[in-house]
């Protein structure tokens, strides 16, 4: 077995025993299970795409500790971690602050698994390998907010309350989108000054960034037109 697998299982098993730690006796049933059905669906897909497309050995380390910050949210609520009340004490706040911990993370750990994604799948370049990742973790962070929020909702108030984790400020989504925006921009900026240490082409490939296609062209009705034309439609309309 390669190496590189033998550190995904070792991944994988640490993660496990977090998680089996975090489903014995949580303080809330219904809000670990609420909690959990990010791992339910996110695990399990994680683990079917990388039969055909595998991510490196640091994206995966990086999505796992995500993951464990997760289901230690999860066994006490994210209101009530202990360790959130020592940040609480550190930063002379007026609330558990483990939930803002996570939401930074979740840019900060996040953003370079999909910056890789972009530039292996999508091809990217340049700037737009910086600029892309940044923006889709502003969005599945904002997508988070309402799915919380629908969730909070749906389900017995208790659980609700205790899974959105507002701890009476209404500005509770804002802020998280705000503290993943900047765990992103984080990552993406130590990425950018790592690629222009030792990358020599970085402002090259910048500059190319920004450049069209020789044949390329404008969309919308442009091509629209063109469809038409190639289909030879344009007489039937």
């Amino acid at each position: 077995m390669e190496n590189s697998t033998k550190y995904k299982i070792f991944l994988f098993f640490i993660f496990f025993i977090f998680w089996l730690w975090a489903a014995k006796n949580p303080l809330y049933y219904d809000d670990w299970l609420i909690e959990n059905y990010l791992v339910f669906i996110f695990v399990p897909l994680l683990i079917i795409m990388g039969t055909y497309f595998k991510l490196s050995d640091l994206s995966y380390t990086l999505i796992t500790i995500f993951m464990i910050l997760h289901v230690i949210g999860s066994h006490y609520t994210y209101s009530e971690v202990p360790f959130g009340y020592i940040l609480q004490d550190w930063l002379s706040a007026s609330r558990n602050m483990y939930d803002r911990l996570v939401h930074f993370s979740f840019g900060l750990l996040l953003a370079y698994p999909i910056r890789e994604i972009f530039l292996r799948l999508a091809k990217v370049r340049g700037f737009w390998g910086y600029y892309l990742p940044l923006d889709l973790t502003l969005s599945f962070s904002a997508l988070y907010e309402i799915i919380e929020w629908s969730a909070a909702i749906s389900v017995d108030p208790n659980a609700g309350v205790a899974f959105l984790g507002t701890q009476g400020d209404v500005w509770d989504a804002q802020k998280d989108m705000l503290l993943a925006g900047m765990g992103a921009f984080t990552t993406m900026l130590i990425t950018a000054i790592i690629n222009l240490i030792y990358n020599k082409n970085f402002w090259i490939e910048m500059k190319e960034s920004f450049r069209k296609d020789k044949n390329d062209g404008p969309l919308g009705e442009v091509k629209l037109k063109k469809f038409f034309h190639k289909n030879n439609l344009t007489k039937h309309i």
